[in-house]
Order: structure tokens, then sequence, then C-alpha cells
């Protein structure tokens, strides 16, 4: 038997969601290349300075859109496949904070 839906297991599913989603759309991406990279001596702790090109931005940006446009083709053509990309992207979410709604766009 199905359990009902209430705001309770929606709020739960899309937290659970979210963190995976982000976690695979970033993880292994360009970003990490970035985040691997040495701190700058002569900008680090200073947040006036870009650490990010606009290059590595775009290919940042890029890679997030594309991972995320295919967890919803697959979403909505293999749920299967879908899920089982949640489960993956759970274990690297572990530690993190629950997601928060915002009004920041």
């Amino acid at each position: 038997m199905k359990k009902p839906k209430t705001a309770l297991n929606d709020s739960s599913r899309m937290a659970r969601e979210a963190k995976a989603l982000v976690a695979l759309a970033f993880r292994k991406g360009p970003i990490e290349d970035v985040h691997a990279g040495q701190t700058c001596p002569t900008c680090h702790g200073k947040a006036e300075y870009s650490r990010i090109t606009q290059g590595e931005m775009r290919q940042i940006m890029k890679a997030a859109v594309d991972r995320v446009y295919t967890f919803l083709v697959l979403k909505e053509q293999d749920r299967k496949t879908y899920e089982a990309l949640l489960n993956l992207g759970e274990r690297y979410t572990t530690a993190w904070d629950e997601p928060v709604s915002t009004k920041n766009f």
C-alpha cells in the first residue's frame, strides 16, 4: 500500500532530490578541478578578488546544466536509473545541511 502524500513526505523527498542532484551536477566536474588547485597566496581570504575565470565559470555552469538536464530527462523517461542516481548522490550528502526554501533569485 502506498503512503499518502503529505507536506513532510514531499519536503523530505524534495530535499533528498535537491542535495543528490547538486552533488551529482557538480561532483567530478570542472569545479573539482578548480577546487583541487592551490590556494592563491595573494588573494586568499579576500572576497573582492575573483578566484574563477570567466572561462572556468562557463565550463562549470555548462557541465551542471547538462547534468541537471540529463537528470530531468531520466526522471521523466527512466525512473529506475533516476532513482539509482539519487541513491548515488546521497552518498556524498550525508553531512550536508538540510536545504531551505529561498527567495534570493
